[in-house]
């Protein structure tokens, strides 16, 4: 396999381009930066913006598969930048593909793609997109993931996986902003603390991708679909993040707020920053309040029957393998 991986300098993105180095594939790393540490293994890498179509024709040019993992993710944020990264950057993907003769594309979606305001509780993806988003990210990922699926031909394969809340050693987001707004006390339980929410460690969620593609072709049941992939056991998740606060030496989080305060407040807090042009991210959202107040976790059978994904490494091996990574920093 001669794999382009767009945004494989990313967490989950350079977890790919390693997998695919050691299992003898030659993948390409395409991102903004110059990344020292792949080439250093003697894995190419292609600085170049996806929002560059010349660029990305140029590098697509005998490749035969490509992982479209770069996005703009975030909570805030203009528009028009989510819309030029996620949604026309994707169609510059799909359009470098279509005229390079690229076979197959695997692509980076998100379960938030199907999330509204409702708790999701182990639905599959007859799931329907909703009516109205609560941000700009999953509103954008649904609508390039609609471009990707809708791409699907007999000589061009592409399917759409949604991993949850990706995790694990060398995560420069998720977890250590929780565990920095915890230490900083500015955290609190949404709710009674009861929701359920799956999580992907993040070598689980590479594999996921390689195995989708390995099986991908224009006969196979995976072509023109989307796929939840996580742990396939959610977890507790305010247990779960005072887990890893208490095991790091602090102190867990006990405070609470109701459901609905959280969400007048993120509302609140949307509307003063956008007056106000206001850059950084908000104290709070209400897509940031239905995520912590609500269970989310989603059924992957449909994974593990049309490409045998198989979660390799557990939650509890996962979270040992976190907390040695992240007292190590220190």
């Amino acid at each position: 396999m001669k794999a382009l991986v767009t945004g494989g300098g990313g967490f989950l993105g350079c977890k790919i381009v390693r997998m695919l180095h050691a299992q003898n594939h030659q993948p390409i790393a395409l991102g903004r930066n110059q990344y020292s540490e792949l080439e250093e293994l003697g894995i190419q890498s292609i600085q170049a913006d996806i929002r560059d179509a010349d660029a990305l024709q140029k590098a697509c040019q005998g490749i035969d598969t490509v992982f479209h993992v770069a996005a703009l993710a975030g909570i805030w944020g203009k528009r028009q930048d989510f819309e030029s990264i996620n949604v026309a950057g994707t169609k510059n993907v799909i359009d470098a593909c279509k005229k390079a003769g690229v076979s197959k594309l695997i692509f980076t979606s998100s379960p938030s793609v199907v999330f509204g305001t409702e708790p999701l509780c182990g639905v599959d993806e007859s799931q329907p997109y909703p009516d109205r988003y609560l941000a700009h990210y999953p509103e954008t990922k649904a609508a390039a993931e609609r471009l990707v699926l809708a791409a699907n031909d007999e000589s061009f394969s592409t399917v759409a996986l949604r991993p949850h809340l990706i995790w694990g050693p060398g995560d420069p987001h998720l977890i250590p902003r929780v565990v920095d707004r915890a230490k900083a006390g500015k955290l609190k339980i949404v709710g009674d603390g009861s929701n359920l929410v799956d999580i992907t460690y993040v070598d689980n969620a590479a594999d996921a991708h390689i195995l989708a593609a390995h099986e991908l072709s224009p006969s196979s049941p995976c072509a023109g679909r989307p796929y939840f992939i996580s742990q396939g056991d959610p977890v507790s998740l305010w247990r779960w993040i005072n887990e890893i606060l208490t095991r790091l030496d602090i102190d867990p989080i006990t405070r609470q707020v109701s459901p609905q305060m959280a969400q007048n407040v993120g509302r609140v807090f949307e509307t003063v920053y956008k007056t106000l042009s206001l850059k950084s991210d908000p104290p709070m959202t209400r897509f940031v309040a239905s995520q912590l107040g609500n269970s989310h976790y989603f059924d992957i059978s449909a994974a593990r029957r049309d490409f045998g994904y198989q979660p390799t490494i557990s939650t509890h091996e996962g979270t040992n393998r976190l907390i040695e990574w992240m007292k190590s920093r220190r």
